[in-house]
Order: C-alpha cells, then sequence, then structure tokens
C-alpha cells in the first residue's frame, strides 16, 4: 500500500474544503442575483440574457452540494469505523478533481465549460478555494498516485458489485442486493442478445420488476406505492443498468411520469394513473426531446392545437425511451405559438395503444 498516496487529516481538509466552496458559490449568487433581479424580483428578459451565468451557478451549486454530500458520506464512515483505504482515497480524488473544476472551469457539455469570470468572480471572490483545505486537495488530492492506488485496490478486490463502502441503510442494502442478483439471473445473460438482435424488452422480465416493486418505489402509498425516497430509484436504477442499461432506465420512466401527475396533476388524474403506474400495468414514456432540441427544452416547436374537446399534436419527437413498449406518453407541447419560451408550453397526458416488434406504432398518425 502506497501510503504516500494518502492525504493526512483528510476530513478536516474536506470540511475546510466544502467551507470554501460554499463561500465562492455564495459569491456567484450575489453577483448573479444582482444582474437578474429587478425590484427584488427575478426579471425574466434579465434572466434570459445571462443564461450562461445562470446555467453556471446551476451548475456550481450542483458541483458544492457533491462535495457536502461526499463529506457526509465520509464522516458517517469514519464515525461507523468503516472508513478504509478505498474510501478515503476515492474522497480524496473526488475532492480533488471537483475543487478544481469549480476554480478553473466546470464541464456543463462536451464543448461547454463555465469559468468563474462568466459568473462575474474575480480574484478576490475565488480567493477561499485557493487557500487551505481546497488548495491542498487541488493539489495533491486526485494526484496520479492516488488513481494508482484506487486501480490496485479494485484489482485486488475483483468481481465485487461495489468498491468501497456504500454507506447505505440496510433496506437500501436490500433493495441493491435484490436487484443485484435479479440482474445476474434474468438480465445479464441475455442483454446482449437482445442488444444484437435490436429487441424489445421481454414482457416477462418487465413484469418481473413490477412484481419486484420497481415501478411503485417513490410512489405514495396512498396511490398504490412504496413511498420511498429518491435514493432507493437511484439504487435500483444503478444495479439494474449493471446488467443493461435498457432495463435500468424502465424505472425511470416511471418516476418521471409519476412526480409530473404528482406535481401537477389533478386529484382524479392522481388516482386514475398513480397506482396503475405503481402496479406496472400502465408503462409510461417522456415525449420531450426534439431534433434539434434536446436540453433547450423552452424552444420546443411541436405543437398542440385545441379541437372541441381534444388537442390535436402536430410536430416531431425523437430519443424517446421505451417509446414503442408503453402505454401513456407525458408531452411536453407548446399550447400558446405566441409565448416565446417555456411560458407557451404545456404537459399532456396522452394515451397511446402498446406497440410490439412487428408493429411499434399501430395509432394512426403517429
Amino acid at each position: 500500500m502506497d501510503q504516500a498516496a494518502m492525504l493526512p487529516e483528510l476530513l478536516e481538509l474536506t470540511a475546510e474544503a466544502v467551507a470554501s466552496s460554499e463561500q465562492v458559490l455564495t459569491s456567484a449568487k450575489e453577483k448573479i442575483r444582482a444582474r437578474v433581479t429587478a425590484e427584488g424580483r427575478i426579471n425574466s428578459k434579465k434572466f434570459t440574457e445571462e443564461q450562461f451565468a445562470t446555467h453556471g451557478l446551476a451548475w456550481s451549486g450542483t458541483y458544492v452540494e457533491a462535495l457536502r454530500q461526499v463529506h457526509g458520506w465520509a464522516k458517517s464512515l469514519e464515525d461507523d469505523g468503516h472508513f478504509g483505504q478505498m474510501e478515503q482515497l476515492l474522497t480524496q480524488a473526488a475532492f480533488g478533481e471537483y475543487l478544481s473544476h469549480i476554480a478553473h472551469g466546470i464541464p456543463m457539455s462536451q464543448q461547454e465549460f463555465v469559468r468563474p469570470h462568466d459568473m462575474y468572480l474575480d480574484e478576490q471572490d475565488m480567493a477561499p478555494i485557493h487557500q487551505g483545505g481546497a488548495a491542498t486537495l487541488m493539489a495533491f488530492g486526485n494526484s496520479t498516485a492516488c488513481k494508482r492506488q484506487i486501480a490496485q485496490l479494485i484489482m485486488e478486490d475483483n468481481g465485487a458489485s461495489i468498491y468501497g463502502t456504500s454507506g447505505l441503510d440496510e433496506d437500501m442494502e436490500m433493495f441493491r442486493e435484490q436487484m443485484m442478483r435479479f440482474v445476474e439471473d434474468r438480465v445479464a445473460p441475455d442483454a446482449h442478445e437482445w442488444h444484437l438482435k435490436d429487441e424489445l424488452i421481454p414482457m416477462e422480465v418487465v413484469n418481473e420488476l413490477a412484481e419486484l416493486g420497481v415501478f411503485a418505489l417513490t410512489i405514495p402509498e396512498e396511490y398504490g406505492g412504496l413511498g420511498l425516497s429518491k435514493m432507493s430509484m437511484c439504487v435500483v436504477s444503478e444495479e439494474l443498468s449493471r446488467g443493461y442499461i435498457g432495463v435500468g432506465s424502465l424505472g425511470t420512466r416511471t418516476e418521471i411520469a409519476g412526480e409530473l401527475i404528482l406535481c401537477g396533476g389533478t386529484e382524479e388524474q392522481k388516482q386514475h394513473w398513480l397506482p396503475k403506474l405503481a402496479a406496472g400495468e400502465i408503462l409510461p414514456t417522456a415525449v420531450f426531446t426534439e431534433p434539434n432540441t434536446g436540453s433547450d427544452l423552452a424552444s420546443l416547436k411541436t405543437r398542440a392545437v385545441r379541437d372541441g374537446d381534444v388537442y390535436k399534436v402536430h410536430g416531431n419527437k425523437t430519443w424517446i425511451t421505451h417509446a414503442a413498449r408503453t402505454d401513456l406518453m407525458t408531452m411536453l407541447v407548446r399550447t400558446n405559438p405566441d409565448e416565446k419560451g417555456y411560458r407557451g408550453l404545456s404537459m399532456l397526458l396522452a394515451e397511446k395503444p402498446r406497440g410490439n416488434c412487428e408493429h411499434p406504432f399501430p395509432a394512426e398518425g403517429m
């Protein structure tokens, strides 16, 4: 074991680094708030003009929260006596990498980096992250020696389902192990063949996932779900994706639909749809992305025009996960063409007939 790869007093360094990154984030909030508000409220015109800075602020906030959570995870493991070599190395590597991004540029996409000056941060604003624990972690946390040692520990534990201690509670560990066994038995042996033949995931597998409660995880108990945390969905999706990402994404479609209906639906819609989603009786899909419009949802062009008691939808959608097999579409459309941006958009719950390999889209006009 190369002890030189490990930083001494690591949790003191990470605690200090979290505080420093929070200072930088606070400065960014203040600088950007001054540019996007008028009379104490966000001004939509100014907000749009500063969308690169505000997008960067969102990324920065996510990075800082990630560091805060990693520190909390590490601290809880230390308190329980489970903060071993792998956990320490992973912690310092994560801090070294993320702090460097915050200090010098966060990759928001393959070609888009937000740097401190893009959020109007000057040298004084950035000073906290270039000193103390943050500076030490940036310089030595994600060193070559650290990464080499992580690789060595992985090789020594070849075949493990995870590397390091997860820190999950007993219920989450139970879900993880249950999904791991399911993947080994029902997914991994056939997944590559499904991919090569471009086949839909067999309904027997989907039905077994429903029986295991995968579609009910975060739906409240009063609507037929298990009422568990978002962490349960993360754990289950990760383990299922280990076998085949197509299977791992099945539960997330129900998660998206359930959240949209819970937050924006009527009580009648909740009573009608949520129990069926939780039971796996209804499979949903999120119909958002369009050709030339990916994550910029405010620029969607697909129109929904009211015609009596129905909406007629005109346009194109693409990259729709599990599109053919599903029964319900959560469809983001433009219902007010006179309103640009997000203000003219609406979310529709649109039923569709379930397709198969021979007839993926049996609905007329689809």
